[in-house]
């Protein structure tokens, strides 16, 4: 049976599941969902309410990358996936810091592709908002290229709303790679500029240049709340299969889907041998 270990504050509960990723279980206010509940029938990652993206976010095609003139060949990790996605810590067993004040997960053995990496994860419950700061740091002897995420699963009625601001939005195609960019100001569809309701049809985009915070507006049988990132979580991922599921996702992350091998590799933060990346979420509620 999986441990669970939960902690309260004020009508705030909050459950983690370290052995499944470092995952967060559920996390209610007053007995009503802020986040989509894990199912306990399920043990898949994505199953959970909430998972942690390192040492990069959504996918990367073309076999790989190449970093430096040194090219590095990646392997799918998931099954019906044709490229590898989110990295491994999702998938990783976390241990628990029972000797900390704060609640704190931390991971020895990252290890995907090229990257070795050690993380910590620190949550911070109050009655109005939960903060979870995260820490990476290079354990490859080589200089290379990190990202990071949070990817929560939010409930989805038909009250549901949702309200940020953003440059840009990536269009993507059959197999879920961007193929080109567009301007906001320009294609006030995809905009969530003003307070809005999901796409009936299928929504799995990325937003650059967001502003770093988003607006979640629920009916009565869940939580509404903001979703606030650290500066460098300036991407922001929204994903739902369509109106009648009971989830969409809002996805604060580092860097564009595929940035590995777009120009430029925006949003990727190189790291030496020991150095180290943080970054941060918070999601607020009534």
């Amino acid at each position: 049976m999986t441990p669970l270990y939960r902690v309260s504050s004020g009508n705030a509960e909050l459950v983690l599941a370290p052995e499944l990723g470092g995952a967060i279980a559920s996390l209610d206010v007053g007995r009503k969902p802020v986040l989509r509940p894990w199912d306990k029938k399920n043990n898949a990652p994505f199953s959970l309410a909430s998972n942690v993206l390192i040492p990069f976010s959504n996918r990367i095609s073309k076999g790989g990358f190449v970093w430096r003139g040194v090219r590095h060949n990646l392997s799918a990790n998931m099954a019906r996936e044709q490229f590898p996605i989110h990295g491994d810590a999702f998938q990783k067993v976390w241990e628990l810091d029972k000797t900390s004040k704060n609640l704190r997960l931390f991971l020895r053995n990252g290890a995907f592709g090229p990257w070795r990496y050690q993380a910590e994860q620190k949550f911070y419950l109050s009655p109005d908002n939960l903060t979870i700061k995260l820490t990476v740091t290079n354990k490859a002897n080589c200089s290379l290229p990190f990202g990071c995420g949070f990817h929560p699963w939010f409930p989805r009625s038909f009250d549901t709303k949702l309200k940020f601001s953003a440059k840009t939005v990536w269009m993507e195609n059959e197999i879920h790679l961007p193929t080109n960019e567009r301007n906001l100001d320009s294609s006030p569809n995809w905009s969530f500029d003003r307070l809005r309701a999901l796409p009936k049809n299928l929504i799995n985009n990325g937003y650059t240049e967001w502003n770093g915070s988003a607006l979640i507006e629920q009916g009565e049988d869940a939580v509404s709340c903001q979703v606030m990132a650290s500066k460098n979580l300036q991407n922001a991922i929204v994903y739902s299969p369509n109106k009648s599921s009971e989830f969409f996702c809002f996805e604060p992350v580092s860097h564009p889907v595929d940035a590995f091998n777009l120009p430029g590799t925006p949003g990727l933060i190189e790291l030496e041998d020991g150095e180290t990346l943080t970054a941060s979420m918070k999601i607020c509620w009534e």
